[in-house]
């Protein structure tokens, strides 16, 4: 299958925060990206056993991610995890076989998007916030957020290669 690359492009040259949001938004798309084209089923499947991981539990782990990181660490909110169950720290523990494939999408994308609203507001990336009684700056939470999206994104090649024979960056 042919999957049309409509990726963020990464300034080479520009400021730290162009070059850091666009770099994570180019990770947001390439998770989107390796989504694109499948099917309710396949986004649900745990395809490398013994994993539990899919494609729609990563989609579900990223939007997780992005409200903790954005909306409670940096702008001080209380949000609760959507899907996690109680108790439960781990990403794996979401139940996807039953999982609205299109919330799912619906969900993250709005993190996302309230994500860019707080970078976008805050003055520096030298503004903090506070998880567990320690300090983290805009900087850094961009910064590992790209990490947390590349890591992922290379379970999702893997993921999307043993679904279809998909490959690619």
């Amino acid at each position: 299958m042919t999957i049309q690359d409509h990726r963020t492009s990464v300034p080479y040259t520009g400021d730290e925060r162009a070059v850091l949001t666009a770099m994570l938004d180019f990770q947001r798309d390439t998770l989107a990206l390796k989504c694109e084209g499948l099917t309710p089923e396949q986004l649900r499947t745990r395809a490398v056993d013994p994993s539990g991981l899919s494609l729609l539990g990563l989609v579900r782990h990223a939007a997780e991610v992005e409200r903790g990181w954005f909306r409670n660490t940096i702008n001080g909110e209380r949000s609760r995890s959507r899907w996690t169950p109680p108790g439960s720290t781990d990403w794996a523990d979401f139940d996807v076989e039953e999982a609205d494939v299109d919330e799912a999408f619906i969900v993250w994308r709005e993190e996302c998007a309230r994500a860019r609203a707080i970078v976008a507001a805050a003055d520096s990336l030298d503004v903090t916030g506070t998880h567990e009684e320690e300090t983290y700056s805009v900087r850094y939470v961009l910064a590992h957020m790209i990490e947390e999206y590349a890591r992922h994104n290379g379970h999702a090649d893997l993921l999307r290669e043993r679904l279809d024979g998909t490959t690619g960056e």
